[in-house]
């Protein structure tokens, strides 16, 4: 695998849904009940293109800024209560957790950066075998004033975890951004739902199906 970064990164910070769990269409799903219980009608394509993005955006991303202003905080408050109700089904991707572990026994430091809530983050974790303890930082869009792609949550993960040069992992569009934002290298997987070619437009440094293809080559920043 060809190198991606300099030797002197010393963190990598993580996106969770869609990287690292495999939560990308249970979170449009979920978006879509919460739209449609109140008569709104956007398309499946339109919401999945749109996760990964802070909730903050997405509604006016999806809906317009007069559906933003009019019903936003309701609009979130039913994606939480329907995508609660789906944390059963929510599985670790091919290879996570040994990809996450590799990391941690090679010294580096380990942040996770989402801009979902803190208590799917600790779902997440827990569905992987994780404890908050494990990892050098753990942030979620409670820790942010502006969310993804803008670099508010990466910029909290690395001083968290106490880093000086950061990579970042993610599966959109919007993790790209960010990390550019931070600034910072991104390796983009597809497990998310988004081409190669426009992760790879977007400025990602590598392109693979999932995280477990990195574990299994052994990547390393």
């Amino acid at each position: 695998m060809p190198d991606t970064t300099s030797s002197d990164v010393d963190t990598v910070l993580l996106d969770v849904d869609g990287t690292l769990i495999d939560t990308t269409y249970l979170h449009a799903l979920a978006w879509m009940q919460a739209f449609t219980a109140r008569d709104l009608t956007p398309q499946w394509w339109e919401v999945h293109r749109a996760i990964g993005m802070g909730g903050d955006r997405l509604v006016g991303e999806i809906c317009g800024d007069d559906v933003e202003e009019s019903l936003g905080d309701t609009l979130r408050d039913d994606w939480e209560r329907h995508y609660r109700k789906l944390l059963p089904d929510v599985r670790p991707l091919p290879g996570a957790v040994d990809f996450v572990r590799g990391l941690l026994d090679a010294g580096y430091r380990v942040a996770l950066a989402s801009s979902g809530k803190a208590e799917f983050t600790d779902a997440a974790l827990e569905v992987m075998g994780f404890e908050r303890a494990d990892l050098a930082a753990v942030t979620s869009s409670d820790d942010a004033d502006d969310s993804k792609p803008a670099p508010d949550i990466l910029e909290v993960a690395l001083k968290e975890a106490g880093g000086a040069r950061a990579i970042v992992v993610g599966d959109t569009v919007w993790d790209v951004a960010s990390a550019h934002r931070l600034p910072a290298a991104c390796v983009a997987v597809r497990s998310g739902g988004f081409a190669e070619a426009e992760l790879r437009d977007a400025g990602a440094v590598l392109v693979v199906d999932h995280v477990g293809e990195l574990a299994r080559r052994g990547w390393r920043p």
